[in-house]
This record gives structure tokens, sequence and C-alpha cells, in this order.
């Protein structure tokens, strides 16, 4: 019998056109250039774009993963029938009684749940699978471009210095719905190291200024639990502020943000001189108005009125100087006639 978990989505796809590791022929730059995930749909066959950072064999393929699945899937189970048992109870009120100390349905449900997911730790280390992944979730317009940034990261940028192994995106849906989002996941060995956890937590909001949704156990995968599970147990260990305050994860990808758009300041041809920013255009002074409450339109107005009044008066008095000339002209000529008659 096959110790391995049939329908893993979490093990490294081997010998898979869609899977990168240091060993592929191709580099990094080429393979995320070739299989974008905007542009591969998936058909069945290829879910998930696959990059590995480092070339270490991820050895969960063994029987204490198939025992491991066993037990947290019966405890998983339990905790659900529990959690129905709640909701049914009419002897559990809807509201706590602080006076009697009799809890509500919600405290009692949400009792059995921490419970459970505490159980559920407890087995994973127990049998050494604590491996997961942070989820990130890009929308089709910008999945193209944040999967090349964490992919590149991952083999030989800030998250190749971290404690993350591999990372993975989906691919196209033949049919996107409305809303519709590419997941994104950046693995880990140990989602229960805090300190490993939250250094690729900072990596991710940093340097590469992506929106996260927790870290999620390879073992919950497994057991099939995730946010809609009957038994209303959180599907991730870690919630993200749970790692870092609102605050810090504000500051960080605000940074991230702030660089992008500095950058963008300056730009840089493909010979690598860089290109001074353009001078602002000069302005143009404006006419002052003798009416303080006119407008720029006003005073335009006012302007095209003043030119056209001085080319009318430049025509008259253009006009004036052609007639004097022609009177005192015609005046000459009538007084040499005269002159000319009276010695005849």
């Amino acid at each position: 019998m096959s110790t391995q978990p049939k329908n893993s989505e979490d093990l490294f796809p081997e010998e898979n056109p869609y899977a990168w590791s240091p060993a592929s022929s191709s580099s990094i730059e080429e393979f995320v250039s070739k299989y974008k995930p905007s542009m591969v749909q998936n058909d069945g066959t290829k879910p998930w774009i696959w990059v590995r950072g480092k070339d270490d064999q991820d050895a969960r393929h063994s029987i204490e993963e198939v025992v491991a699945i066993a037990e947290a899937s019966e405890l998983l189970q339990k905790a659900t029938e529990r959690v129905e048992e709640i909701k049914n109870d009419n002897t559990i009120p809807i509201r706590s009684n602080k006076k009697t100390g009799v809890k509500s349905k919600k405290e009692v449900r949400e009792q059995v749940q921490s419970e459970a997911a505490e159980k559920l730790k407890g087995i994973s280390k127990k049998y050494g699978i604590v491996c997961g992944k942070w989820l990130i979730f890009a929308p089709p317009e910008k999945v193209d471009v944040i999967w090349a940034s964490i992919a590149k990261s991952l083999v030989s940028g800030p998250l190749a210095g971290t404690a993350a192994l591999a990372a993975k995106v989906a691919t196209s849906p033949e049919y996107v719905t409305p809303g519709y989002q590419h997941v994104i996941c950046v693995y880990l060995p140990d989602v229960y190291d805090k300190s490993a956890v939250t250094e690729v937590m900072q990596v991710l909001l940093r340097r590469h200024g992506v929106n996260l949704s927790g870290v999620k156990s390879d073992l919950y995968t497994l057991i099939g639990l995730d946010s809609k599970h009957l038994s209303g147990i959180p599907s991730t260990v870690w919630k993200n502020t749970m790692i870092l305050p609102d605050s810090e994860i504000k500051r960080l990808k605000e940074e991230f943000f702030s660089e992008i758009t500095a950058a963008k300041t300056v730009e840089k041809p493909s010979d690598g001189k860089e290109i001074a920013p353009r001078k602002p255009a000069l302005k143009k002074r404006k006419i002052e108005s003798d009416d303080p409450f006119a407008s720029d339109d006003d005073n335009g107005i006012k302007l095209q009125r003043m030119s056209g009044n001085r080319e009318e008066t430049e025509k008259r008095e253009c006009g004036s100087s052609w007639k004097n000339q022609i009177d005192s002209t015609s005046k000459t000529e009538k007084s040499r006639t005269k002159k000319r008659k009276a010695s005849t």
C-alpha cells in the first residue's frame, strides 16, 4: 500500500514543465517570463505553477504523515459533531450570564474550536508534519508581476535569505468569475516557528507589498480544513495581527510603495544612463487686471480687446497721416495751377 497521501496539493511536482527548481535547465527569469499565471489556463492538469528556492528534498512522504492525517481527521470529525451538538442544545443559552458563570453557545463553541486547534498542533509536532504556507491573493491584472517578483526573490532575492522553501501560484480557471483572485502560497518548513514566520512576513510586506491572508498548516489542507468547514475551526494557525500589529503591517507596505514611487521619478534607459526629471514648464505671466475679482478668462478677453483697440488706433492714425499728405499735395497742385493761369 502506498504511504503517500492522495490528492495532496502541497507536494512539489518533480519533472513537471510548470515547476522550476535550481536543477532546471532554464533560468528563473526565463521560466517566469514563459509561464505566466494569467496566461496559463487550468485544463485539469496544470492547476499550479511552482518554484522551489532551495534544492532540498521535502521528506514528508512517510508513514508518519499517513498516521498523522488519520489521527487529525478523526479529531476534526469529533470537533465538528460537538459543534453541531452545541448548536442544537437548548440547555445552553444564547447569552452568557456573568453572575452564574454560565457560558453562551458562542463561548462554548469557541472553546471547543480552540481546544481542537491546539490538539491539531500537537499532532503536527508529534509526527513532524509542521510544514505550511503564507497565503497571498492577487487579482488577475497584477498576478504576473507579483508572482515574478516573489519567484525571483525566493531564488536569489530577499526571500532566499529566509526560511521560505518554495512557492506556487494558481493558474487561470477556464471560466473566470467576478472578483476572482489567484492564490499564491509561500512555503515554510515549520509554521509553528514564530520567528521564522515573522521574518518571511516582513520580507513579503516590505519588499513585495503583498496582501497576506494568514498562515495555513499543510496538515489542515490534507484533512480538508478550510474557512468553510462545518467545525468552524480557524483554517489558519496564524492570522496577520497575531504576528505583527496593524500599524507595523501598514508601515512596511507604505515603505515598499514609497520606494516604488521614488524609483519612478528617475527614468533609466537601456544604456543605464539616468535621465534627469523634466523641468516644469515655465508659467506665463498673467495680465494684471484692474478688477480684483476678474478671472483669467476675463483678463484674456481684456487683453484681446486691448490688442484690438491698439490695432484700430494704429489704422486710424495711419489713415489720417495718408489723408493729410494727400490733402497737402492737392493744395500745392491747385496753387501752381492758379499761378500759371495768372501768368498767361
